[in-house]
């Protein structure tokens, strides 16, 4: 090996931190020594299996190609990013990701290859920082997985999925305890993330609350506080700071019905949603086709071509067997 290749390779790895210094933290940044044993040995039994995964050159040429654009001569945008520069970034790359996952096929390994850049992106902006590296990325995610799965890495049984649920908040409860800061007071709510776009969050946090104790006696408690919840919307004024509060509580108690119904109310909605894009495709095509323009036609027209657009679906379903849709 080239002295020059290996002195590559340190600084893609360690953005400055030389090897021996690494080795001699061990774990690397947030592993402890015993997790990293545990992460070694449960890798072990992995590669002896047949089909296990072994190199992956494809991502260490991408690990390269990002630490060359953060170099003094490589990309301006690249070299001025920051960990809050890319927030934004991040997370519409991740929607983009998540819508492509209903097409499948290339365009998600595409938009994945996006997700994978900006881990890789603010990995060597900290990485450049001193602060942590894509390798600590790595091996912390690596410990976790095995930290958290014992019943497949360790002696512990599960026997279906609730059964790992309970293990799984069990490890986490553990992982808190051990905390540097385990003594300071941790609210049932703080570690749900207030990124999180709203309707997540909301059922997120109301699950968590009902969990604790603090849950109306039945669903057909929660329609009542979602018509009071109308009324006191209904009495502000229109478009007042006051009028979008109460708003956003009749939406909070619909969310609740939801859950009360064992519905995911993200995933409701994210449907409907599609469902009135193909409906609107589907009327802009009905528009074309008649020379026409969905831009002046007039709300009556319009559900004219909105009920044919209905119709138009129901009897495509039924064709496949999927049934109507309203």
């Amino acid at each position: 090996m080239e002295k020059g290749e290996a002195r590559g390779k340190d600084d893609v790895a360690g953005a400055g931190v030389a090897a021996g210094e690494r080795d001699a933290a061990a774990a690397g940044v947030g592993v402890a020594a015993g997790e990293c044993d545990a992460a070694a040995r449960a890798d072990e039994q992995t590669r002896a299996r047949a089909g296990a995964p072994c190199a992956h050159p494809e991502f260490d040429r991408l690990v390269r190609t990002v630490w060359r654009l953060r170099q003094p001569d490589g990309c301006p945008w690249d070299r001025a990013q920051t960990h809050e520069s890319l927030r934004r970034d991040m997370v519409e790359e991740a929607y983009e990701a998540a819508d492509a996952a209903l097409e499948g096929g290339a365009h998600l390994a595409e938009e994945l290859g996006d997700v994978l850049m900006q881990v890789l992106l603010n990995a060597q902006v900290a990485a450049d920082a001193g602060e942590f590296t894509i390798d600590d990325v790595c091996r912390q995610i690596n410990a976790k997985l095995v930290r958290r799965h014992p019943h497949v890495f360790g002696d512990t049984v599960a026997a279906d999925a609730g059964a790992v649920g309970a293990i799984w908040d069990d490890v986490k409860r553990r992982e808190r305890e051990g905390r540097a800061d385990a003594d300071a007071p941790e609210g049932l709510l703080d570690s749900v993330p207030r990124s999180l776009p709203a309707l997540l969050q909301c059922q997120k946090i109301s699950a968590r609350a009902a969990r604790a104790g603090f849950e109306w006696a039945s669903v057909d408690d929660v329609w009542d506080q979602v018509a009071s919840e109308r009324r006191e919307f209904e009495d502000e004024e229109r478009g007042s700071e006051e009028a979008a509060e109460e708003f956003g509580d009749v939406l909070f108690s619909l969310v609740n019905v939801a859950r009360w119904e064992g519905i995911d109310a993200e995933a409701a909605l994210d449907a409907s949603n599609r469902k009135f894009r193909r409906r609107w495709c589907a009327m802009e095509r009905m528009a074309r086709e008649e020379g026409l323009e969905l831009d002046g036609l007039g709300a009556e027209r319009l559900n004219e071509l909105w009920r044919r657009a209905k119709l138009e679906e129901r009897a495509g379903d039924g064709e496949s067997g999927a049934g109507g849709a309203e």
